[in-house]
């Protein structure tokens, strides 16, 4: 059987603080405006579910909205499930995404003992940070992120960067850069923002246009090579390297068909996709059907099979193989969004990653 990874959201589209760019906080329109929470019962059949299917690797990704905000005895309860419903050779993997303001040392202990993956999201210094990432009070979460970092390096947390490139952020790849090596972050990932203003139907302020992408990611890549590939792994850059070198891509954008995995809300409702969690992309409950059915159903299908439905423009691009059209969320018409970005990444950088790849992958054989 194909395996599937879970990505789940426990807590729905609740969070503790009010970024501005959010694009999940609008699914209250599906869920409801009470406090949403998954329940331990919902969480027993998933995991129970889950890890009856035997696959050698089974992930699951806690998402949100913001998850810690289900408690920590949550997720102690969420372990001992796991380790109850599992043979004693499974291997587990559990990853985090959060806004970090909850990553006390209580939490960072328990997330070191169990070698959860934690992604943090921080925009840059300060003043990026704190324009879009606000509390529900209109304050900056900036030094309370830090403070989640500098707690997660004590003890010892496997974590990277998730950076949200907006309006203000994207004009500084050099800013970002130095402020993010300076602090020896060893993992990040660039994800640009581009949301639809629900007002007027046009780009939404703070996005980034593929003009301002483009040049971001070139210069960043220009750095990175320039620091060295093999002190910083940058998520774009490592999809790239990987189908230089393997022919695929580990990243999801430029994959020949959709991620391989199930959305799990907090309610069971099992969806396609975390950006199209709406009720055209709802495959089922998992109360109701077990994850595999759900995951092979002819929905889940027909959604896979949407990203190579690609206009003449991607048919006939020399970088057609290497983009594959793209996130289809970004497709806003018949081409998306960031294709002018993409090529301009895909000239400027793929030639000099192939030496770089090629560099690296000699190096780590003689070692």
């Amino acid at each position: 059987m194909q395996p599937f990874s879970l990505l789940i959201k426990p807590t729905g589209p609740d969070c503790n603080i009010a970024c501005k760019y959010c694009f999940y906080t609008c699914k209250t329109s599906i869920f409801g405006s009470d406090k949403h929470r998954m329940s331990l019962n919902i969480a027993k059949k998933m995991i129970t579910d889950f890890l009856s299917l035997d696959f050698q690797v089974s992930n699951f990704a806690w998402q949100g909205g913001e998850p810690t905000l289900m408690g920590l005895d949550f997720y102690k309860q969420i372990v001992q499930l796991q380790q109850q419903s599992s043979k004693t050779d499974a291997v587990i993997n559990n990853a985090l995404q959060t806004n970090g303001i909850a990553l006390n040392d209580q939490w960072c202990s328990f997330l070191s003992e169990y070698k959860w993956l934690v992604g943090i999201s921080l925009d840059g210094p300060k003043k990026y940070h704190d324009h879009y990432r606000l509390d529900k009070s209109g304050k900056g979460t900036f030094d309370k992120v830090l403070a989640a970092i500098e707690n997660c390096k004590k003890h010892k947390v496997q974590f990277n960067i998730l950076v949200l490139l907006n309006a203000k952020n994207v004009i500084a790849p050099d800013e970002l850069f130095d402020f993010f090596t300076s602090m020896n972050i060893r993992f990040l990932q660039f994800i640009p923002c581009v949301e639809k203003d629900p007002q007027t139907s046009g780009i939404a302020d703070y996005s980034v246009t593929p003009q301002q992408y483009g040049r971001f990611l070139c210069r960043i890549f220009d750095r990175w090579l320039e620091y060295g590939p093999e002190k910083i792994s940058i998520r774009t850059f490592d999809s790239l390297m990987n189908y230089v070198l393997h022919g695929r891509q580990t990243n999801c954008t430029f994959g020949q068909k959709c991620g391989d995995y199930l959305v799990v809300e907090h309610n069971g409702d099992v969806f396609c996709c975390d950006f199209f969690v709406d009720n055209e992309h709802r495959l089922g409950s998992l109360l109701d059907t077990p994850l595999d059915k759900l995951f092979f159903s002819d929905t889940k299908r027909k959604f896979a099979r949407q990203k190579s439905k690609l206009p003449n423009k991607c048919l006939i691009c020399r970088h057609n193989a290497v983009c594959r059209g793209g996130c289809p969320k970004d497709r806003l018409s018949d081409v998306n969004y960031f294709c002018d970005a993409y090529r301009v990444i895909f000239d400027h950088c793929l030639p000099r990653l192939q030496q770089t790849a090629f560099k690296l992958a000699n190096k780590a054989k003689n070692h």
